[in-house]
């Protein structure tokens, strides 16, 4: 089952779409208070957001900017505004998609589940990777454990992800500076040093005290 938030101040509208979405086996959570939108984005977690352009107070590419600051979500626009404008611009705003109104609710709604089979494997499951009970969620780059949630950059998630794909393996330094910065010039090696010393406080910070080891003199190990 995934979670769908719609972002859409026609109600009869939202509650059309509620009410065909959940029909597929979704749950859906339609905002009401669109002064805190983020608010109702964070509390509910989807794993998709249908937003409509044209909102009170703050329009969709607004909201859709303000999500790509802390999710990968999938995020669809609905308008009757379908210009070429609008679609680019919604694209360039981070959206993934654009449905132009009025639509056929089943084409929309085959459509979404698409996007979600695409986003997430075929059991519905986010894409991690885990040790020890450390879990990195590869499509909002976070990584939980415990039921504690840490948001990362996106330099401690490319070398958690380095690390965590090679599990039991050393990994060079070499190897996680081109992960990081991906180019062939000369960095300072005592930037990936930094890097890994706060990454480590945040992880001691959530009880993961010791889960990225050093081996002196060639690399890194998550055993």
């Amino acid at each position: 089952m995934h979670k769908i938030l719609i972002i859409e101040d026609d109600a009869s509208i939202a509650q059309i779409l509620k009410q065909q979405l959940e029909s597929w086996g979704n749950e859906v959570h339609c905002v009401k208070d669109f002064q805190h939108v983020i608010k109702a984005f964070t509390d509910f977690d989807p794993h998709l957001v249908l937003v409509d352009i044209i909102l009170p107070f703050y329009n969709g590419y607004y909201w859709c900017s303000e999500i790509r600051k802390i999710s990968n979500v999938p995020v669809v626009f609905l308008s009757s505004a379908d210009d070429n404008m609008n679609i680019v611009m919604a694209m360039n705003m981070g959206g993934d998609d654009f449905i132009s109104k009025p639509f056929d609710t089943n084409v929309l709604t085959a459509k979404l589940q698409a996007m979600l089979r695409r986003t997430y494997d075929m059991s519905g499951k986010i894409p991690v990777l885990e040790h020890k009970g450390a879990i990195l969620n590869l499509n909002d780059t976070t990584l939980t454990y415990q039921g504690q949630r840490l948001d990362l950059t996106r330099n401690d998630f490319r070398i958690l992800q380095t690390l965590m794909e090679q599990k039991g393996k050393v990994v060079s330094r070499d190897t996680l500076m081109m992960k990081l910065w991906e180019i062939d010039s000369y960095v300072e090696e005592n930037t990936l040093t930094v890097n890994i010393t706060r990454l480590r406080k945040k992880l001691s910070s959530i009880g993961l005290d010791h889960f990225i080891q050093t081996k002196i003199g060639t690399g890194y190990i998550i055993e």
